[in-house]
């Protein structure tokens, strides 16, 4: 669970490669692969997907044609991670690339964040939202990003949503569902399926 929470919290912010460290980057149509496998079969080939150059910069992979973004492994960050959300998330996703480009601790951008939602200058969604994502460790992906052993975690964002107001507990519980930042713009429900499962990059 401890893992899971971390691995959320660096998505939340939606990570950026910095050039501090020296990174060789799978090719595009790899990273296009990996970062799509993340998501259910039916929507991998329609997702807009992002990923880096050959300087680490974050850069367009594929432009979109259904209603998901997906973000290509880092390749800095101590364990593989893809994940893809839903466009109405877009808007919160990019201010935390944007503010995770200047150094922000996670806390500045929670309260940037929140002070950009109360102003009106984006809004979180209006109904709920998902996320699909998963991570492992980096010794368990092969040169094809094909995995051995993935732990999967998905996300539901449910904007101020609170135990009293929908019924999901907001204790931590293994399996799901359990809400996370309850009552906050970026309240979610968090469902970690318990067992792990190989990956095969297409």
């Amino acid at each position: 669970m401890v893992r899971a929470l971390a691995v959320l919290s660096a998505l939340a912010v939606t990570t950026v490669s910095g050039a501090a460290q020296t990174v060789s980057y799978p090719p595009p149509v790899r990273q296009i692969a990996g970062a799509v496998s993340a998501l259910p079969d039916n929507l991998q080939a329609g997702a807009r997907v992002l990923g880096h150059d050959a300087q680490g910069k974050l850069v367009t992979l594929r432009p979109g044609t259904n209603d998901f973004t997906c973000i290509a492994d880092d390749g800095k960050s101590k364990q593989y991670h893809v994940a893809c959300y839903h466009k109405s998330l877009e808007p919160f996703m990019a201010r935390g690339r944007e503010l995770h480009a200047l150094n922000k601790s996670r806390e500045a951008i929670d309260s940037v964040r929140g002070a950009d939602i109360k102003a009106g200058r984006y809004s979180m969604p209006s109904k709920p939202a998902a996320l699909y994502q998963y991570y492992a460790s980096r010794d368990s992906v092969d040169a094809m990003l094909n995995v051995k052993g993935a732990s999967y975690l998905y996300v539901v964002y449910t904007p101020y949503a609170t135990q009293k107001t929908t019924g999901v507990t907001e204790n931590p519980i293994d399996g799901g569902p359990w809400i996370m930042y309850p009552g906050k713009p970026w309240a979610h429900l968090m469902i970690t399926p318990q067992k792990t499962a190989a990956v095969t990059v297409k």
